[in-house]
């Protein structure tokens, strides 16, 4: 009988610690949980791309112009985009206008920051090795372009791809923020003013 009352004590109290235990882990996991979906929320705030390098004057090599370009070099056009914070609906003065293939892409920064999931634009000319052909979605790519904190360099996947007219802008932003040679826009995310 003792031997009973000992075993049933023991099962009592190993059921509690493993109850305990499956709380802490469900309180942990509920915590993580939390924290991941706080960095995904900033993850998505960051598509503001505040790590964004929009004033570089630099173009890739073999980019060619636009020969007739909705919007021609020294236009105005109004921003239907929010690549960066306070871009949708600030004026934008027309830099460059060229005829291209342009991506949505996906990858995991080389500084170590959160993934990045479909980039607006890297254009066929940032692609390692890129000829005149379209990757692809679903494609693994190197990108050669340095328009956000950790880009340059890595392995990305195509997410979408599109024959169009991309544009560099100058615009002062809707907070007031000057903002040069701001790569790439393309022609569906401008209208004139």
């Amino acid at each position: 009988m003792e031997k009973k009352i000992i075993m049933s004590l023991v099962t009592i109290v190993a059921a509690l610690m493993l109850s305990a235990c499956t709380g802490n882990t469900n309180k942990k996991e509920s915590q993580q949980e939390m924290q991941t979906n706080e960095m995904a929320e900033k993850d998505m705030e960051g598509m503001d791309h505040s790590e964004m390098n929009p004033s570089s004057n630099e173009l890739p090599e073999g980019l060619k112009e636009a020969e007739n370009p909705k919007f021609g070099v020294g236009t105005k056009a109004i921003i239907h985009a929010d690549h960066m914070k306070g871009m949708d609906g600030a004026e934008a003065t027309i830099v460059g206008a060229y005829d291209t293939i342009v991506y949505t892409i996906s990858y995991a920064p080389t500084n170590g920051g959160n993934r990045v999931t479909n980039h607006k634009w890297v254009i066929q000319e940032e692609i390692e090795g890129a000829g005149s052909e379209p990757f692809e979605p679903g494609t693994q790519v190197i990108i050669n372009a340095n328009h956000m904190e950790g880009m340059e360099g890595v392995t990305a996947k195509i997410d979408s791809a599109e024959e169009t007219t991309v544009y560099v802008v100058d615009y002062t932003s809707t907070n007031g923020e000057k903002i040069k040679n701001h790569k790439w826009l393309t022609e569906s995310e401008l209208s004139s003013p």
